[in-house]
């Protein structure tokens, strides 16, 4: 079936645009700017609570370590560009039992960052009413936030990349302007001098607690392993996006808590330490420590109100959108976890007319940060948030050596460095020194924390028993075993529930068919349809090396193909996939995006019946497939 008029249309006027409406480098940098950087508005209070006058040191050591981390997730990204981050990488490296504790750990990131994030947004709002910075009516606020955006998810509505990755350069455009600011009208070298007194203020055990806390700075790194199945050469835009984020976030928790205890400097009360930046409301600003910045900046009244209001709208915008991130994460993972048999299957089951899985964005996205938001307390929001941050961490760290060791000579695309050379193996001095930095931190947040403590411990118990009984009498398959879990039936047999379908593509008729079939019934099903083309790189040749002409045919195919499907009002992302052979990657890309359909262009051969009738792509495809396969077949040629 050719395409209509109006479709070729579509695909000429995309052709003429000359631009690629895909994830690049600048858009995953944005996009993932707009989560990360929002941690400033809670993280920069909680940690002054207990770095006091280290507060820029401490940033600076956890900055190091989330170098580390962002080359690990980079790397593991690349190897593996699926949603699901530490928890694909320790599925591959480990066992299917490690893969569960990561992504249950992951849980309680999205758990944490959803409630922590909700419960700042009325902080910053109480530029218009002065209660909502304190308890209880924050913690109202913040209930009312995570309601709204879990009817919001289970409805569907999408939000505007657009509209986030604007937003995302005028938050950094922002914080940025609030450093010169500072710079140039408080900041004052001899009083952060002034502020520090070692073993006293900090105490050496706040000084250690201190750096997991800080690590709330990094709130939503994994958004970019989320969105690496959208980038269209994760390869080369990936590793480019984390060294962007690790710089930007870097460069701002640096400068802006010296501005912020230039402004708010550390003062002996009553006999204790403290700073106002680290102290709780109505005379402290660790609810919201960047309105804290612009209220001791020492601008004229008249410009002080005026920034007042517009980083309070700011930041209860950004916070908000990082909230609904944090849904949105909740309920892939819980997705993922189900499409693996870690969790029942009713977990990623969809609403019959929203099409969304609404029992996983409830309960771990809507009833879990409520009872956390509950108790109103923005110190173990925080903890809490470290706790599983931390754990995460440390096994994408340790997956990453893992899969140095076992699978050396296993060809990749990118290798993060520095690394060293040693018994055949090029160990990971990145992921080394950053699993021993989250390891130490995650037990210094276990012995010191005891709230915490039994609430992370308990979760990963909870969860893991619940895992064991699952897999045992429900599943009947030993714990480290990977099972995928079979297509949702709805009704007949043929009424299955698509969520993605992945559809390979060639410049051919054939491929153009299967186009068609895939949108026609992503458009009844709301589903996602992943394009990919494969460029079958030769044995004498590496997978990176340059392939202009190849990568130019591919990005054409993949735009054409982009223009035919969106004509039916159905979602779509492209893949450029580089590989030995076509039927392999084909496979492995489906098996990437637990995808339920593959639809595969597949012209006829004319031949003995002793002969492969499709070709050897889709006889492998065929065979090998972890889903279902619907051929779009041409005629027969004569």
């Amino acid at each position: 079936m050719a395409a209509t008029r109006r479709q070729r249309g579509v695909i000429r006027r995309r052709r003429g645009q000359g631009l690629e409406r895909v994830l690049g480098t600048p858009a995953l940098f944005a996009t993932a700017y707009g989560n990360v950087g929002s941690s400033i508005y809670y993280a920069l209070g909680v940690t002054a609570l207990y770095a006091l006058g280290l507060t820029p040191v401490v940033f600076v050591i956890a900055g190091l370590f989330f170098a580390a981390t962002a080359a690990t997730y980079a790397e593991g990204t690349v190897r593996y560009p699926e949603a699901g981050g530490s928890s694909s990488f320790a599925r591959h490296a480990f066992n299917e039992t490690v893969s569960f504790l990561a992504a249950w750990a992951q849980m309680l990131n999205y758990v944490a960052t959803i409630a922590i994030s909700a419960f700042f947004v009325p902080h910053y709002l109480s530029v218009f009413w002065g209660p909502l910075r304190e308890n209880p009516w924050d913690i109202v606020g913040g209930i009312v936030v995570v309601f709204l955006l879990v009817l919001i998810n289970i409805v569907g509505i999408q939000e505007s990349t657009r509209v986030n990755v604007l937003l995302a350069v005028i938050d950094f455009a922002t914080q940025v302007l609030l450093v010169l600011l500072g710079f140039v009208l408080i900041f004052s070298p001899s009083i952060l001098v002034d502020n520090v007194h070692f073993g006293v203020a900090p105490t050496w055990s706040q000084f250690f607690l201190a750096i997991p806390i800080a690590m709330l700075a990094y709130t939503g790194v994994e958004t970019v392993s989320n969105l690496a199945e959208e980038a269209r050469d994760p390869a080369r835009t990936v590793p480019n996006a984390y060294k962007l984020i690790a710089a930007a976030v870097f460069a701002i928790y640096f400068t802006l808590p010296m501005i912020a205890l230039s402004a708010m400097p550390v003062r002996l009360v009553n006999g204790d330490y403290q700073t106002v930046l680290g102290e709780p409301p109505p005379n402290g600003f660790t609810n919201d420590p960047v309105l804290g910045v612009v209220k001791n900046l020492g601008v004229s009244g008249g410009v002080e109100h005026v920034l007042e209001i517009y980083v309070g709208i700011l930041a209860a915008t950004i916070l908000f959108i990082a909230t609904n991130a944090g849904v949105i994460g909740a309920s892939r993972i819980t997705y993922a976890m189900s499409s693996y048999r870690q969790l029942p299957g009713v977990f990623r089951r969809l609403h019959r007319r929203f099409k969304t899985p609404w029992v996983a964005i409830v309960i771990f996205a809507g009833i879990a940060p409520m009872i956390t938001i509950l108790p109103g307390k923005t110190t173990f929001l925080g903890t809490i948030y470290s706790f599983g941050a931390t754990l995460s961490f440390t096994v994408a760290h340790a997956a990453i050596v893992a899969l140095r060791v076992r699978r050396r000579d296993e060809e990749v695309r990118f290798r993060a460095r520095p690394n060293f050379r040693w018994r055949g193996v090029d160990w990971p001095l990145f992921a080394i020194f950053g699993g021993l930095g989250t390891g130490l931190s995650w037990l210094v947040i276990v012995i010191q924390q005891s709230a915490t403590r039994w609430a992370g411990l308990g979760w990963l118990i909870l969860g893991l028993a619940f895992y064991v009984f699952y897999r045992r009498r429900v599943v009947h398959q030993p714990i480290s075993v990977t099972v995928r879990a079979p297509a949702l039936v709805l009704g007949p047999a043929l009424q299955l529930e698509y969520r993605t379908i992945v559809v390979p593509v060639v410049r051919s008729a054939e491929s153009e068919e299967a186009l068609v079939a895939a949108a026609r019934l992503a458009a009844e099903r709301r589903a996602t349809i992943a394009i990919m083309t494969v460029i079958e790189v030769p044995m004498d040749r590496h997978l990176d090396d340059p392939l202009s002409d190849a990568e130019a045919e591919a990005d054409d195919v993949l735009e054409q193909a982009r223009g035919l499907v969106e004509a039916y009002g159905v979602r779509a992302v492209t893949r450029v996939v580089r590989a030995r052979r076509a039927g392999p990657a084909i496979v492995e890309e489906a098996e990437r995006r637990n995808a339920e359909l593959i639809v595969l262009g597949a012209p006829r051969r004319p031949g003995r019946r002793r002969t492969a009738i499709f070709g050897p792509t889709v006889d492998y495809v065929l065979k090998a497939a972890p889903c279902r396969v619907l051929l779009a077949a041409g005629r027969r040629a004569a």
